[in-house]
């Protein structure tokens, strides 16, 4: 399979963490008309990493972020394609069995809110499943 990578700088190195940032942006912003246009987006964040003794990484170097494309799709399955199921089967579910439309939509709104809670409750568990690594 192939890899999800994401050009970087490191800004920030402690003994626990490695600090990288990198640049998200939009497709259009590539684009030569960007600055006329206003579509355009592109935002700074901030990844961090568990620093490695053996790295011989310094603040300011260019560095490549490396993240498993399954890991990618595993994210996309918990972040949408599974809520959107559940909202789905609960609304459908209980239209199917006679509950009036606001009831309906009330709960599956609320099994969404649910299924975010427990993501965020699951946070810890899931940052460490998805770990960067770091190349030159």
């Amino acid at each position: 399979m192939s890899d999800i990578s994401h050009k970087g700088r490191i800004v920030e190195i402690t003994p626990e963490f490695t600090t990288v940032e990198i640049v998200s942006e939009s497709a259009c912003s590539s684009c030569h008309a960007k600055g006329l246009c206003g579509v355009s987006e592109s935002r700074r964040k901030a990844v961090q990493l568990p620093t490695r003794g053996w790295d011989d990484f310094q603040t300011g170097d260019e560095v490549e972020l490396v993240l498993k494309s399954s890991m990618g799709h595993k994210a996309v399955w918990l972040a949408y394609v599974i809520p959107l199921l559940l909202l789905l089967a609960v609304l459908l579910g209980l239209l199917a069995l006679g509950a009036g439309d606001l009831v309906s939509a009330a709960a599956a709104f609320g099994v969404i809110a649910a299924w975010y809670i427990v993501l965020w409750l699951f946070r810890e568990k899931l940052k460490t499943e998805y770990i960067f690594n770091i190349r030159k």
